[in-house]
């Protein structure tokens, strides 16, 4: 499959955990999983699950605020609880909470994506091949052959029916430009039947995105929660949240600000990647203050800055530039990200092509520039001058380098 471009454009997704685990405040899940909350105390919270103040018509104008051009909602997590009234398995919340999600972005013209787990822990026909005390990072890759030991045929069958029954609901009904899935580590690629279920997904929605949590058939790498140092090959994107926790927990207060939120996004997309940054509602369907304020933080920034995010390409390599930077698409501007008020020049390394001029984007402000040295192969360095004051962003501050021509660089040595 060809990879959608709206997504490689986008840059900016909203990550949306919500569900039951909201009412307590707890772990999504693995609260339960883990022992840290007894079963029965977590699934007391599908009886006190209101959704009462829910207005999918908010959410979407927020996530349009904050800049972003799709959102995941989880449709069902680890813990089996359906967000829709589905006709398979015993447990969901009563109601359809995804039909108004869905029609709320496509109002605001933002694609739609769900998240759904491969696997359940509540589903009487699941059996897990996690360990206690052995979390999945230390299994290896020997999940299939602890599988095999728990495999029950006939009971395989029932799952698979019952998942497939469900994705056959979400892709018929909602139509979602994107799947996000999860829960990939307990088994394989052939006892998910991932082949099959692609074909499944791909018969209802053909251009549907698909993360690279559906393995041998995914579009794109899903790093989760810590920055890569060396970006991805190919398609990818950040999965990080706004404080520490992906649904709702009333104790965490531990939110990153909106410079920080700036900078993750910054350099994500500077790697060619998007940030798909979580926010957990609280369990009636209002979304906390302090996630609003920096949805809102991060969109004012976007916002001032669009020529640099949207349809951009990765951009310069590690070396040329300290700090991240993008590429337009016709690959004749640069956008170069100063967090810091400069003290002096500022140097591009390795850039062959001539520059026509260097503005501040936002402002207009054209700043002076020279190119020093060079020899034979090697180009000099590219001196820019210094942003006045009045022209510097309070968060990051963006130079639009017009070049005569596409962009070309030098990585080679020098002359020794």
């Amino acid at each position: 499959m060809t990879m959608q471009q709206w997504f490689t454009d986008a840059k900016l997704g909203i990550f949306v955990h919500w569900g039951v685990y909201a009412v307590d405040g707890v772990q999504e899940s693995w609260s339960f999983y883990d022992d840290i909350v007894p079963h029965d105390r977590y699934m007391s919270q599908l009886e006190r699950f209101t959704a009462a103040e829910y207005d999918p018509r908010e959410w979407a104008a927020l996530f349009a605020r904050a800049g972003a051009r799709y959102a995941v909602l989880t449709s069902r997590h680890h813990d089996g609880v359906a967000m829709w009234d589905t006709a398979y398995g015993e447990l969901n919340v009563g109601r359809d909470l995804i039909s108004g999600y869905a029609d709320a972005l496509r109002e605001r013209g933002l694609k739609v994506g769900l998240y759904y787990s491969h696997s359940d822990w509540n589903h009487p026909d699941y059996a897990s091949t996690r360990k206690p005390g052995r979390p999945p990072e230390q299994e290896d890759n020997r999940y299939s052959e602890v599988a095999a030991e728990f495999e029950d045929l006939a009971a395989w069958e029932r799952y698979i029916a019952y998942r497939d029954g469900q994705i056959r609901e979400l892709t018929g009904r909602y139509r979602p430009d994107l799947m996000w899935f999860d829960g990939e580590w307990e088994r394989s690629e052939e006892q998910w039947r991932i082949p099959e279920l692609a074909a499944l997904i791909r018969s209802e929605v053909p251009d549907v995105v698909l993360n690279a949590r559906m393995l041998g058939e995914g579009d794109y790498a899903t790093p989760e929660q810590g920055a890569p140092v060396v970006p991805p090959e190919g398609p990818w994107e950040l999965c990080l949240t706004v404080n520490d926790s992906w649904g709702h927990q009333h104790h965490d207060h531990n939110h990153k600000s909106v410079d920080q939120l700036i900078r993750y996004f910054t350099e994500t997309i500077a790697g060619g990647g998007n940030l798909l940054l979580g926010i957990g509602p609280r369990e009636d369907g209002t979304v906390p203050a302090e996630h609003v304020r920096r949805l809102e933080g991060l969109g004012d920034w976007i916002a001032r800055h669009a020529p640099a995010v949207y349809g951009t390409e990765r951009g310069l390599p590690a070396g040329h530039h300290h700090g991240p930077s993008t590429l337009s698409k016709d690959r004749r501007t640069l956008y170069l990200m100063l967090f810091d008020a400069p003290r002096a020049e500022w140097a591009v390394r390795g850039l062959r092509s001539a520059v026509r001029r260097v503005t501040v984007l936002g402002t207009g402000t054209e700043l002076g520039h020279r190119v020093v040295g060079g020899l034979h192969e090697a180009p000099g360095v590219l001196w820019i001058e210094p942003p006045a004051a009045a022209d510097l962003d309070p968060h990051a501050t963006v130079l639009a380098v017009e070049l005569d021509g596409e962009l070309e660089l030098y990585r080679g040595a020098g002359r020794f």
